[in-house]
C-alpha cells in the first residue's frame, strides 16, 4: 500500500496548486508562500520516497512532471498577471513545457513509449523555477522592491530553462532519428 504514496503526494501537488493560485489572487502572499512552499516540498518527497523505497510505477513517471507543470504554469501565469515576475521568464517556462509535451506526445504517436529519466538540467531548471517564484512571493510579501539577487536568479532561470528545452528537443529528435533509421 505505502508503495503508492509518492503518486498521491503528486496527485496532493496538483491539489495544492488551486488554493496557491486563490491566495495569489487574493494577494494574501504569506498564505501563497505557505501552500507553494509545501507543494514545492512535496515534489522533493515523492521523488526521495521513490527512489529510497524503489516505490516507482509508470503512472508516477508521468504524474509526476505533470504535476510540476501543471503547480509551475499555473503560478508563473497567475504571478505574471499580478506584475510579480517577467513575461518574458513565463513565457519561456511556458514555450519550454509546451515542447517538451508535444515532443513527447509526437514521439509517442510515431515510435512508441517515451522512455528514459529526466536530465539533470531539468532538474536544475525545476528547482531554479521554484526558487525564484518563492523569492518573487517573499519579495511581495514583504512589499520590498525586487532584489538584484531575483532578477539574477531570473536571468539564470531563462538560461536552464532554454537549456534544458534545447536538450530535451534534441534528445527527442536523435531518438526519432535512430527509430526511422533502424527501419
Amino acid at each position: 500500500m505505502l508503495h503508492h504514496l509518492p503518486n498521491a503526494i503528486c496527485i496532493l501537488r496538483i491539489v495544492l496548486t488551486v488554493p496557491t493560485v486563490l491566495a495569489l489572487q487574493a494577494q494574501a502572499y504569506e498564505a501563497a508562500v505557505a501552500w507553494f512552499a509545501l507543494a514545492a516540498a512535496s515534489d522533493g518527497l515523492d521523488g526521495y520516497l521513490a527512489k529510497k523505497f524503489a516505490w516507482t510505477s509508470n503512472l508516477g513517471r508521468a504524474l509526476d512532471p505533470l504535476a510540476d507543470k501543471i503547480l509551475l504554469v499555473a503560478v508563473f501565469m497567475t504571478c505574471v498577471w499580478q506584475g510579480l515576475v517577467p513575461s518574458w521568464l513565463a513565457v519561456a517556462v511556458i514555450a519550454r513545457d509546451l515542447l517538451l509535451t508535444s515532443g513527447a506526445i509526437a514521439y509517442r504517436l510515431w515510435f512508441g513509449a517515451v522512455r528514459g529519466a529526466p536530465s539533470i538540467l531539468s532538474k536544475i531548471n525545476t528547482a531554479l523555477q521554484i526558487a525564484f517564484l518563492l523569492g518573487a512571493l517573499l519579495t511581495a510579501m514583504e512589499h520590498i522592491e525586487t532584489p538584484g539577487v531575483l532578477q539574477v536568479l531570473a536571468w539564470v532561470t531563462l538560461c536552464t530553462t532554454i537549456a534544458s528545452g534545447v536538450d530535451y528537443a534534441w534528445r527527442f529528435l536523435r531518438l526519432g532519428w535512430q527509430q526511422l533509421a533502424a527501419h
